[in-house]
């Protein structure tokens, strides 16, 4: 029986349309393609500069991207593609699901910190909002990043002096500025930060009952254009964490877990607080839309001697960050 791979119509020969079926296998294909490179560049920390650093923060989507990539494949009768996008469902949620998962504290039997961090906006947060805050949660001390003139100013008036009565404050017009305020005595230390960047106040802070405390209110860059370097830069200039020395670095660091730089930083030996507390996927940036923060920018890294007793994220009007907040149990001593 003879069959025709074409009907000529018209002096025309038109091929068959792919069935339906073809189509699908094919969609399924490039969806497990998509998870596959992801979770290839995820793993290995390969980061493509620009665009493909911005599309990393997408990491915890990617998981359901992936498992969307299955049930195609699936009901596509795609076994292979189906077992590509499983494996990258895998890969994925090794990396990305511990985040929502709390791990063991160290034993640290000093005083108490109360640490409370906020992006600004560009000094535009309503000042209200940011002391209704402060006086549900009581910090001890505040990392402000964003800090106008005309910021510190509002919060002055607001009556924030009252309550933290020493400051190590850098304010700018721009997003360059930022402060430290404290309920404890304060000392400035040296400046780490490249000239080009942000500001990012360095203090001692003498906690009673404890041993002192450095903060480093954390500011870097966004990874934008020709930024980037400069934000590669300032993550690489903080200061690490050092026996005989309680650190905390809080801020916001326009970086996320899904950032080969954001973990380097962690390499050395800091941990994340809403991570320890099983809050890594809670989002903070951007806020203030109609949609909820889609990524996680803004963090609270401690010396692995200070143990995390508690970390929330709450909404201030008037910035596009969420305000972080962690309670953190010090050791009664910095040696070790």
């Amino acid at each position: 029986m003879d069959t025709q791979v074409g009907v000529e119509v018209g002096g025309e020969i038109r091929s068959p349309a792919p069935s339906p079926g073809r189509k699908r296998r094919a969609f399924a294909w490039l969806l497990a393609g998509i998870s596959v490179v992801w979770a290839v560049f995820r793993l290995t920390g390969i980061e493509l500069t620009g665009f493909g650093t911005l599309l990393s923060t997408g990491t915890p989507y990617a998981v359901l991207g992936a498992v969307v990539a299955v049930l195609v494949a699936v009901l596509s009768r795609a076994r292979w593609a189906a077992t590509l996008a499983l494996a990258s469902v895998v890969a994925l949620s090794f990396v990305v699901l511990p985040r929502a998962l709390p791990s063991a504290q160290p034993s640290a039997d000093g005083p108490s910190l109360r640490v409370l961090s906020v992006n600004m906006r560009f000094g535009r947060a309503d000042v209200g909002s940011l002391m209704a805050l402060v006086r549900s949660a009581r910090p001890d001390v505040i990392s402000v990043q964003e800090l106008s003139p005309r910021a510190v100013e509002g919060l002055a008036a607001a009556g924030l002096g009252d309550l933290m009565p020493y400051t190590h404050l850098e304010p700018h017009w721009s997003a360059a500025g930022s402060g430290i305020y404290s309920r404890f005595p304060l000392a400035p230390l040296a400046p780490f930060a490249p000239g080009e960047g942000h500001r990012m106040p360095y203090a001692k802070i003498e906690v009673p009952g404890g041993p002192p405390v450095e903060l480093v209110d954390v500011h870097t860059v966004a990874p934008l254009g020709r930024d980037i370097g400069l934000w590669r830069d300032g993550l690489r200039s903080l200061p690490r964490p050092e026996a005989g020395t309680i650190r905390i670095l809080a801020g916001d660091y326009n970086a996320t877990f899904d950032h080969a730089e954001f973990r380097a930083v962690l390499g050395h030996g800091w941990v994340d607080a809403a991570d320890a507390t099983g809050k890594g996927l809670i989002t903070t940036w951007p806020a203030e839309r109609r949609l909820p923060p889609l990524i996680t920018i803004d963090h609270v890294l401690v010396d692995p001697r200070v143990a995390v007793g508690h970390a929330s994220v709450h909404d201030v009007a008037g910035t596009d960050h969420r305000a972080v907040f962690t309670v953190l149990r010090l050791p009664s001593s910095a040696a070790g």
